[in-house]
């Protein structure tokens, strides 16, 4: 199973270095320049997307130097199915994970985070620091066509351990309490009007429980499409490659089945600030747990809203005029 993993992930960078490629054939300069021995200028593009995160995945975006953002991510309860609907105000009573945290802009290339999150499983009490490097940046030219972001996080889990031996959260020491997550961040802006990304993703468990993966590999993909001047329409989507006995094996003893992350929303620009409104079917925020524990279902109505709200503050020194 892994081996097909590995496999269809050397294919998916294989067409991405394809596209890469043929894209750059076409940004070639023009032969009257050539000929006046000009020196090309790759300039970047900017705004890829207008968020370094989508709804559940991350952008190629990073913070810019100097800048420090706070932001609050919530996720509410099912709008609909069994534990949902108007005995549960569509959700709004209950709350499935909420996560703050803290992103500091060291260059504009790279930025650090530090955050906490409730978690939405029995694995709870999150501490994440992560790091996020824009390895390339796609210019107006094609030079660059496809921009590449590099993600890395590790959570600390400090739930209180349990004397189950086959839970989840059954520590012994505490190393046992790591999860890591790696991501490369494919992006391209196509134009003003769309933007697509692609993440491979590895995920890495130093403990999990009983029969479960402590190394999963996953695919997502995410899409920003304008339709207004200061609307646009995102949608991100990740599916985890689990090994099927094990699985099977999960789903049969938690009487719970595993789903896709699947999200939907409306991103709206309000002069300086964008404001998402996110439906999905993922009850958790962290990666480590919406990408490989969602076992909820938009078939069944157990899809939620979620928002995010942020406030960027500089420390750029401003030259007194």
């Amino acid at each position: 199973m892994r081996q097909k993993i590995l496999t269809l992930l050397c294919k998916t960078l294989l067409l991405f270095t394809l596209v890469i490629s043929s894209l750059r054939s076409f940004g070639q300069q023009d032969l009257e320049k050539e000929l006046a021995g000009s020196t090309p200028v790759h300039e970047k593009v900017f705004a890829t997307f207008k968020d370094t995160k989508l709804i559940n995945s991350h952008t190629n975006e990073t913070i810019h130097k100097n800048e420090l953002e706070f932001k609050v991510d919530h996720r509410f309860g099912d709008i609909a199915g069994s534990n949902g609907g108007i005995r549960q105000f569509f959700g709004l009573d209950n709350s499935t994970d909420v996560r703050i945290g803290f992103d500091y802009g060291i260059t504009d290339r790279l930025s650090v985070g530090l955050a906490r999150a409730k978690g939405a499983t029995a694995v709870q009490q999150l501490y994440e620091g992560s790091l996020k490097f824009r390895l390339l940046e796609q210019t107006t030219d094609d030079y660059i066509p496809v921009a590449v972001t590099l993600f890395g996080s590790n959570t600390i889990a400090a739930v209180r351990a349990s004397d189950d031996p086959a839970s989840a959260t059954a520590y012994r020491k505490f190393s046992d309490r790591m999860n890591y997550v790696t991501q490369i961040i494919f992006a391209r802006k196509f134009n003003s009007s769309f933007s697509f990304s692609l993440t491979p993703t590895y995920l890495h468990s130093n403990f999990t429980a009983f029969r479960d993966q402590n190394d999963l590999f996953a695919l997502g993909a995410g899409a920003r499409a304008k339709i207004s001047k200061r609307m646009a329409i995102v949608v991100d989507y990740t599916i985890p490659f689990r090994n099927r006995a094990d699985k099977a094996y999960l789903e049969q003893t938690s009487g719970n089945k595993f789903y896709n992350p699947l999200g939907v929303g409306l991103e709206i620009e309000t002069g300086g600030h964008v404001f998402h409104l996110n439906f999905t079917n993922a009850a958790a925020i962290e990666e480590m747990q919406y990408i490989s524990q969602t076992t909820s279902s938009w078939l069944k109505g157990q899809y939620r809203w979620g928002f995010s709200i942020a406030r960027r503050f500089s420390f750029n020194k401003k030259e007194k005029k």
